[in-house]
C-alpha cells in the first residue's frame, strides 16, 4: 500500500509550545498568543482588592453607593396612639390663640407713643362671639393686648373682665365669626388620677406646642395671684413652661378639662409638676365675666386676724374676727369684733367656727365655704363667743372689687 504521510505530515510535528509560533524555516520562536506579564500582575490585584472588600478590609471603596441617597424603609400604620394624639391636637389646635400683652411707651425724641411687647401667653376660644379666655397673670399691668390665631392673623383685644381669685380673664376681638372655632369643654369632676392629659400653648413663645402627661394628682390647692385659695386644682406632669400659662389642658376626647396656670419649680421652668384651673370653675367664673366684667361673689362684710394673732391671742380654732363693717348683714346679725377697752385690754370678739354648714379651722376656711354663695344669700354661721356656741343668719354683700 502505498504510503501518503512525508516529512511534513501533522503526524510528524510535534505539538506547539504554549507561547511559541511555527517559524518560515520550521524552528519554534516565541511570540503570537503570549499573555503580556503586565496584564497577569494587573488581574492579581485586582482580584486581591475584590476580596479584600468584600471581606470588609476596603470598606471605603464601596463606589457603587458613594454620593446616592439611601432607599427609604416603609415605616407601615401609625400606632394606633399616635393617631389619637395626632387627631386631638389637629381638632383642638385652631382653639388655641397666642396673647402678646402690650404697655405705652412715650418716645423721648419724637414724642409719639409706642406699645412695647411686655409678655407673652395662651389663650383658647370659648365662644363665637370673640371671647378669649386666658390667665389674669397674662395680662395684668398691660395697657393693651394683641391675639394671634391659628390661621397667624392678629387682633387687637379689649379686657372684659377678671377674676384674679380665680387668675381668670376674658379679652374679646372682632374677628369674623367664621375664624373662631370655639373649644369643646368638658367637665371636671369626673376626673381620675392617671388619665392621659394634653397641653397645648406657648412655651417660650413657641406657639401651637403640644405636650403631654398624665393627671397626677387631684383636689390640690394653689394660691391665687389675689391671694385667695383656689381649690380642686388638677395636678399634671406635661410640661408646662413660662408662655403656657392660659392655654387649656385636654383630656383623651379633645375636651378642655382645665386652664394651664402655675408650675412648682425653683427655676421657674417646668420641674414636673403644673397645676391647671379646672373647668368646673371655668365655667362658673366666665359666663359671669362676660355678662358682668367681674365675679359677684358674696362676704359676710367682716375683716378676720391672721391665725397666728389669733392663736396668740388663745383662740385655738376658728377664724377670730378683727373688725365689722357698719351697714352689712354681719353687723345686723350681731357679729361681734375684737376691741381694746379702756383699760387697754384686748377683748376678743367673735370666732367663726361654722359658715354654710362647713366647719371653719382657720382664716382661709372662711372664703372657701364663701366660694359660689352671692350677695343677699342668707347662710347660717356658728361663732364661739364666751366659750358658747351662737348660731347666726347673716346676709352675704357683694365683696369689694380690687
Amino acid at each position: 500500500m502505498n504510503d501518503f504521510r512525508s516529512e511534513d505530515s501533522a503526524s510528524d510535528i510535534p505539538p506547539l509550545p504554549i507561547g511559541m509560533r511555527r517559524g518560515a524555516s520550521g524552528p519554534y520562536e516565541p511570540g503570537g498568543s503570549t499573555v503580556p506579564s503586565w496584564l497577569v500582575a494587573f488581574l492579581l490585584v485586582a482580584v486581591a482588592v475584590l476580596m479584600l472588600r468584600n471581606a470588609g478590609f476596603l470598606s471605603w471603596m464601596s463606589f457603587r453607593d458613594a454620593g446616592q441617597p439611601r432607599a427609604v424603609t416603609p415605616r407601615g400604620e401609625l400606632a394606633q396612639d399616635e393617631k389619637s394624639t395626632i387627631e386631638i391636637f389637629q381638632k383642638a389646635s385652631p382653639s388655641v390663640v397666642y396673647i402678646t400683652s402690650l404697655s405705652h411707651h412715650r418716645d423721648r425724641f419724637s414724642m409719639n407713643i409706642l406699645e412695647i411687647p411686655e409678655g407673652t401667653g395662651t389663650g383658647f376660644i370659648y365662644d363665637d362671639a370673640g371671647h378669649i379666655v386666658t390667665n389674669y397673670h397674662v395680662i395684668r399691668g398691660a395697657q393693651a393686648a394683641r391675639v394671634t390665631l391659628a390661621d397667624n392673623s392678629t387682633w387687637e383685644a379689649t379686657l372684659v373682665g377678671y377674676d384674679a381669685n380665680k387668675d381668670l380673664a376674658v379679652l374679646k376681638i372682632k374677628a369674623p365669626a367664621s375664624q373662631l372655632r370655639k373649644i369643646d369643654i368638658g367637665e371636671s369632676s369626673s376626673l381620675q388620677v392617671g388619665q392621659k392629659v394634653f397641653a397645648i400653648g406657648s412655651p417660650f413663645g413657641l406657639d401651637q406646642t403640644l405636650t403631654t402627661g398624665v393627671i397626677s394628682g387631684l383636689g390640690r390647692e394653689i394660691k391665687s395671684i389675689g391671694g385667695r385659695p383656689i381649690e380642686g386644682v388638677i395636678q399634671t406632669d406635661a410640661a408646662i413652661n413660662p408662655g403656657n400659662s392660659g392655654g387649656p389642658l385636654l383630656d383623651s376626647a379633645g375636651r378642655m378639662i382645665g386652664v394651664n396656670t402655675m408650675i412648682a419649680s425653683p427655676s421657674g421652668v417646668w420641674n414636673g409638676v403644673g397645676f391647671a384651673v379646672p373647668v368646673d370653675i371655668v365655667n362658673h367664673v366666665v359666663p359671669e365675666l362676660i355678662q358682668h366684667g367681674q365675679v359677684q361673689r358674696g362676704v359676710l362684710g367682716v375683716s378676720i386676724f391672721e391665725d397666728s394673732f389669733a392663736r396668740r391671742l388663745g383662740v385655738k380654732q376658728g377664724a377670730l374676727v378683727r373688725d365689722v363693717v357698719e351697714g352689712t348683714g354681719a353687723g345686723a346679725a350681731g357679729v361681734q369684733p375684737t376691741y381694746i377697752d379702756d383699760n387697754g385690754e384686748i377683748q376678743l370678739g367673735d370666732a367663726i367656727i361654722e359658715v354654710a354648714g362647713r366647719k371653719i379651722r382657720t382664716a382661709s376656711e372662711v372664703a372657701k365655704a364663701l366660694d359660689g354663695h352671692k350677695p343677699g344669700e342668707q347662710i347660717s354661721v356658728i361663732v364661739e363667743r364666751d366659750g358658747k356656741q351662737v348660731p347666726l343668719t347673716v346676709e352675704l354683700i357683694a365683696a369689694p372689687q380690687k
